[in-house]
């Protein structure tokens, strides 16, 4: 499970099985955790995340697209 970075207490990542889906991060902080799309930015589901983490995790990676894309593309050869 390659990971892209921690931002407090989240931490963003990919699960390297999933290069058959659109670029996309999953974010995790303790038993929480969110998926969202990047091209456009789009949550895809969350389990247990409160509203103020989905916003939090959300600006966060509004901020750092690019980084995650890139990360993305140099980890799955795109």
């Amino acid at each position: 499970m390659p990971e892209v970075f921690r931002e407090g207490p989240y931490r963003f990542f990919f699960y390297s099985n999933e290069n058959d889906e659109p670029p996309h991060v999953h974010v995790r902080t303790e038993n929480r955790f969110a998926k969202f799309w990047l091209d456009p930015i789009k949550l895809e589901y969350s389990h247990k995340m409160r509203p103020f983490e989905i916003r939090e995790a959300r600006s966060t990676i509004e901020k750092r697209r690019i980084e995650i894309i890139t990360a993305w593309n140099a980890f799955f050869g795109a």
